[in-house]
């Protein structure tokens, strides 16, 4: 699909005019009406705003050129899991996964490694097969490549081990000690829980990628513990598998 027709499909499927979306974008009607006819193509700073407004990748409003693939752990991405910087706008080097408001979340290129090894096996990969397609891959990206020049001194990992000892201090029965925490995208984790009043309520974000962790209940019950945290709460809760019978046991504000 060419430039004209993403556009003119993005503004029709949202119910906004030629006007409406020329003021949003801060150019004139006739300059959508060039862009819609096919005579010219937005400029880089007007791509970027058409994303922001529509919610898609520079990627898709070019018609997709390009295979936009994860520049930290290799995963081909479409635009639901393209990451965001802190004003919103989409980053198209990361998945949410590994780079989340403006901070990327891995610093060990093992602890990658582990986490995307548990999704890949039974996918045509053996653990073996795919630890040793990671240890292949990792160090052809952009991110590992430019570790130095892009990592945070460790402030990020500082903070996580902080979350972990706050979390393992709650002192909650039955659940094991945390020893990593994961990004996790709200999307994939925003269990419905029931309140005491018959309420139930979701807690997080869907969009939002926050750090935690699933953990086998010490019970023997079949249940797991689900850690989540963000900047300003934690929370623990326990279900049955694929999160069946979801339960909110704490949430917390830091």
């Amino acid at each position: 699909m060419d430039t004209k027709d993403v556009i003119r499909e993005l503004r029709t499927g949202r119910g906004l005019s030629q006007d409406e979306l020329a003021e949003r974008v801060f150019v004139t009607r006739q300059a959508v009406s060039r862009w819609e006819n096919g005579e010219t193509v937005p400029n880089t700073e007007t791509l970027k705003l058409l994303s922001k407004v529509f919610n898609v990748s520079i990627n898709t409003l070019l018609g997709s050129p390009r295979e936009l693939r994860c520049q930290c752990c290799g995963m081909p991405m479409e635009d639901a899991v393209v990451s965001r910087e802190k004003d919103g706008t989409l980053n198209e080097e990361y998945c949410r996964w590994c780079y989340a408001d403006g901070t990327y979340t891995y610093s060990s290129m093992d602890d990658l490694i582990d986490v995307c090894v548990g999704h890949m096996v039974g996918e045509n990969f053996t653990e073996e097969q795919a630890r040793d397609y990671m240890k292949q891959i990792l160090p052809t990206l952009d991110y590992w490549k430019r570790y130095e020049e892009l990592s945070d001194g460790g402030q990020f990992e500082a903070f996580k081990r902080q979350l972990i000892e706050e979390i393992n201090g709650l002192g909650v029965e039955g659940m094991p000690k945390v020893e990593k925490l994961n990004a996790l995208v709200g999307k994939y984790v925003n269990l419905e829980y029931r309140l005491p009043s018959g309420e139930s309520v979701r807690f997080l974000n869907d969009g939002t990628t926050y750090l935690g962790n699933q953990l086998e209940s010490e019970f023997g019950d079949g249940r797991c513990f689900g850690v989540l945290a963000g900047m300003d709460f934690i929370l623990i809760a326990t279900y049955g598998q694929d999160g069946a019978d979801p339960e909110l046991v704490l949430y917390k504000k830091r």
